[in-house]
């Protein structure tokens, strides 16, 4: 059973490309050991995908960031467009970005990053609702989607032995920020409350927050403890794979819930339009 006791889907073969071609044995297999790569996480319906300037946005500005160069956003749509050909019509679609000399190496800001595109089923994310662990962790460069981050496995699993779902992250100063592979969102009867801290913003966090200010609903950015949850009506997490999942409870504070809250997160997300790369 997955966290918030869904069943996990039948597992096909999955499907994946690089550099807008079906992928080798020999060039899939250095990666294997790549930690030097950032990546963006979608779902697509019907071929299309919601926020897919905000995929590419991400993609640039990390690849900018890791490698001092980035491709243009028609070359990764064109190896996107490749992947999908592919398969099915709706699915999970990562695209990674990696050196092609690898990693452990102070050359490769000379070389074009390198694109796996990689497509499975689709996903939905746990029904909920889940209660979080609290655990001390802030993540290396938080503001770019990184590959090989043991801690999330970690902490997801640790905090399973404890008796919850999922763990959430507070930083040295006691902030509340994100979960293992999460955005938090919370709730005070009237604001949308997104939490101050140094963490990735992902891309349905991005979408859901320029839809809730299409629709006219507050929101706000303030700084979060465990502390201040008593004062808060309900909290969410999101992801890919939906806009929000309840979380009952963080930590030793359970919250109230709001449907409302819920309902609210998740018009947002279908108000964004889908998009064919």
């Amino acid at each position: 059973m997955t966290p918030g006791g869904t069943t996990p889907p039948v597992r096909a073969t999955p499907v994946a490309h690089r550099n807008g071609r079906p992928a080798t044995a020999e060039e899939l297999a250095p990666l294997a050991f790549a930690g030097y790569a950032h990546f963006t996480a979608m779902q697509v319906r019907g071929s299309r995908i919601r926020g897919l300037d905000l995929h590419l946005g991400r993609l640039r500005s990390a690849s900018a960031r890791l490698f001092g160069r980035a491709l243009s956003d028609d070359r990764v749509r064109s190896h996107l467009r490749a992947a999908l050909a592919a398969g099915p019509a709706d699915a999970s679609l990562t695209a990674t970005m990696y050196s092609p000399v690898g990693e452990f190496t102070a050359t490769g800001s000379d070389a074009d990053p390198e694109v796996l595109v990689r497509v499975d089923p689709p996903a939905t994310g746990p029904t909920g609702p889940l209660t979080l662990d609290v655990v001390e962790y802030e993540r290396v460069l938080p503001e770019i989607k990184h590959v090989g981050e043991v801690a999330k496995t970690h902490y997801l699993r640790r905090a399973v032995a404890r008796g919850f779902d999922d763990a959430a992250f507070v930083d040295r100063r006691g902030r509340l920020g994100e979960a293992t592979i999460w955005n938090l969102a919370f709730w005070d009867g009237a604001e949308v409350i997104w939490p101050e801290a140094e963490v990735l913003g992902g891309t349905t966090m991005a979408i859901v927050r320029r839809q809730l200010d299409r629709l006219g609903v507050p929101q706000r950015v303030r700084e979060i403890t465990p502390a201040d949850l008593p004062t808060l009506t309900a909290a969410v997490v999101m992801n890919s794979w939906t806009p929000g999942v309840e979380v009952l409870r963080i930590g030793d504070v359970s919250l109230p819930g709001s449907p409302a809250f819920m309902d609210l997160l998740h018009r947002a997300y279908r108000a964004e339009p889908l998009t064919a790369p």
